[in-house]
């Protein structure tokens, strides 16, 4: 059996506390069962009922047990003249950075604790000896 066809036109409409339905990836998902349990609250599924949330829904970070779970929700997809093309984070590059570790950047992410542990050692070696 081929997945309910809606046009976005047609979820427009659906932005309600009753009646809230949204796109990500070109799926439809009715979350308004969803709404009183999502851990962001109710107002971010609201402010992204009747439109596109890819965007939103990517940008936040969502874990893949989240991802699982919206599955539930899904009630069809967005037809064919209607699909955009799927909405990606783009993770900036520096091109002038490398993955090799250098001695300046081990310094500098082990060095503040390294020397808190030695202060530590110090004051205790000065307070109970």
């Amino acid at each position: 059996m081929s997945p309910a066809q809606f046009k976005r036109k047609d979820i427009e409409h659906r932005n309600t506390r009753n009646d809230a339905v949204f796109v990500i990836d070109n799926v439809v998902y009715d979350v308004t069962a969803f709404l009183d349990d999502h851990p962001g609250g109710i107002e971010v599924l609201l402010d992204n009922a009747g439109k596109d949330a890819s965007r939103c829904f990517h940008d936040i970070g969502h874990s893949e047990d989240a991802k699982q779970w919206m599955k539930r929700y899904v009630i069809g997809e967005v037809v064919e003249e209607d699909k955009l093309e799927l909405y990606r984070r783009a993770i900036p590059v520096d091109e002038n950075s490398s993955d090799e570790m250098t001695l300046s950047g081990i310094v500098h992410v082990w060095g503040p604790p390294l020397v808190l542990a030695g202060l530590a050692i110090v004051a205790y070696t000065f307070l109970f000896s």
